[in-house]
């Protein structure tokens, strides 16, 4: 069963940096704008700043993963965008899900499901 569908389009991801509500902290900046959908979508950017493209795809997968892994807890209808920072580079995956749920924890779009 599919909850989720990847943000593509830069026009999406722009809109949503535009309009969306953001936090951050010291690995990913995490953008959520509501949708008129009833699943989520998500999109991921990690800047060539961050490092060279091993890294930046690594960063990705782990940040995938982590959505992937908690996804049913989430609220639905849902845009979020979850930008890495240059501290991502060097973090394990259970550091990047933490930050990944932190982020969410604080945006409130978690379901009150803690694992």
């Amino acid at each position: 069963m599919i909850f989720s569908e990847s943000l593509k389009k830069n026009e999406d991801f722009r809109t949503v940096y535009r309009c969306g509500r953001s936090y951050a902290n010291r690995l990913l900046v995490m953008y959520v704008l509501e949708n008129e959908s009833d699943r989520n979508r998500l999109g991921i950017s990690v800047s060539k700043k961050v490092g060279n493209s091993v890294v930046r795809h690594r960063i990705t997968r782990l940040v995938r993963e982590g959505y992937r892994l908690h996804e049913k807890e989430f609220n639905s209808g849902l845009d979020i965008v979850a930008v890495a920072r240059a501290g991502a580079a060097s973090a394990s995956y259970r550091e990047v899900e933490s930050a990944l749920l932190h982020l969410c924890k604080l945006h409130k779009i978690r379901s009150g499901i803690e694992s």
